[in-house]
This record gives C-alpha cells, sequence and structure tokens, in this order.
C-alpha cells in the first residue's frame, strides 16, 4: 500500500534529523558554562546551531500542519470519541502480551487507517500539543522580553525554560518509543523502509 506520498517522507525525515541536532545542541547547553567553549561543542555553536535548527524545525512544522490541512494525510489524527477507549484498551493488551504470543495486530494497517489507536493518540499529543509547546516556550527563550515577569510570584522565563526543557525531554522520549515501535512491522526493517520508499508492508507480506 503507498500510505507516505515523497511531502511526508521529506517532513518526516528531516523532522528526525532536526530533533537529533536540537537534542544533541539542547543537551550541550545544558550541562556547560557559558566560559566553557570546550564541552562538546561548545556553549556560543550550541546555542548557533540549536537556533538554527530551530527555526527550520517550524518550518517544517508549519509544513506538516498545511499538508495536513490540505491533503488527505489529515484523515489519519482523527479520533472517533464513541471507541476510542475500548479500542486503547484493546490495543494496550495487545502490546502488553498479544505480540509476544503471536496475536495479529487488532487494528492492522489499512489505506483508511495508518495508525492504530494507541498510535493515533499519542502522535496527536505530541504534534499537536507537545510541539506547538516546545515552539512556543522556544520562542519566549529566544525573545525572553515575550516573557510573564511571574507566575504564582515565580519567575515566568525560569517557568517557561522548565516547560521547554520538560516538552523536549517528552518528545525525546517519544521519538524513542517510535524508533522501537517501528521495528514491529512485517519485519525489523519493513516500516523504516516503508518510510523511504512510500509503501508499507503488511504483516502477511
Amino acid at each position: 500500500m503507498y500510505l507516505y506520498p515523497v511531502w511526508i517522507r521529506i517532513w518526516h525525515l528531516l523532522n528526525a534529523l532536526l530533533f537529533l541536532i536540537l537534542i544533541f545542541t539542547g543537551i550541550s547547553m545544558q550541562y556547560t558554562a557559558m566560559d566553557n567553549s570546550n564541552y562538546v561543542v561548545g556553549f556560543a555553536k550550541a546555542v548557533k546551531w540549536h537556533n538554527a535548527a530551530a527555526m527550520t524545525m517550524v518550518a517544517n512544522y508549519v509544513f506538516f500542519i498545511l499538508g495536513n490541512a490540505f491533503t488527505g494525510n489529515g484523515k489519519y489524527y482523527k479520533l472517533k470519541k464513541g471507541s476510542l477507549l475500548p479500542d486503547l484498551a484493546k490495543q494496550a493488551k495487545f502490546y502488553c502480551y498479544g505480540i509476544f504470543k503471536g496475536e495479529k495486530q487488532p487494528f492492522p494497517v489499512t489505506e483508511e487507517r495508518k495508525f492504530n489507536p494507541l498510535q493515533k493518540v499519542t502522535y496527536v499529543i505530541a504534534m499537536y500539543l507537545g510541539m506547538p509547546l516546545l515552539i512556543i516556550s522556544g520562542f519566549v527563550l529566544l525573545f525572553p522580553k515575550l516573557a510573564i515577569k511571574n507566575i504564582f510570584g515565580v519567575s515566568g522565563l525560569l517557568m517557561n525554560d522548565i516547560l521547554h526543557i520538560s516538552m523536549g525531554f517528552l518528545l525525546s522520549i517519544f521519538m524513542l518509543i517510535h524508533i522501537y515501535t517501528c521495528t514491529l512491522g512485517a519485519k525489523p526493517g519493513s516500516l523504516f523502509r516503508g518510510i523511504i520508499t512510500g509503501y508499507h508492508s503488511s504483516e502477511e507480506d
């Protein structure tokens, strides 16, 4: 099945590369003093590359949102309230032990359903909640005057910094889990190959 058009593949691969740069430079900035230029890539270079990658990622994110809005890909992110909780429970049960017993995927990929319920909810939270919070908090760090002076007696800039680091950490964990679940296709490399060729291999292939 051809499920990954060219624009999705370009966005996905670029997003992955940018996220790796942001993680690397973010850690470098977090654990080095401003006067220590010898730590990993150095604070000044880390800031420069972090900001450049972040601005590119923002443009890439806008591209993703517009792509979903004006193509059929947006339908894969729509949540169905009626059966959502039962479907989530069924998928969680499969991941907890069904997969180890050789049971078939309860929600196999089709042309109308690219994600299983658990994937869909996770992707919606990551892309439509986590990413906006990461981007907004990043802009505030880039332009500190935008920060609220204080929140419940605590520096607004500090709270924003905590939000940015927390979102970065959670989305990094999401990326690791995402990479792992991509090994659960028909073959360990099937889903990775799919994002390059555009074609999804079913469990029977």
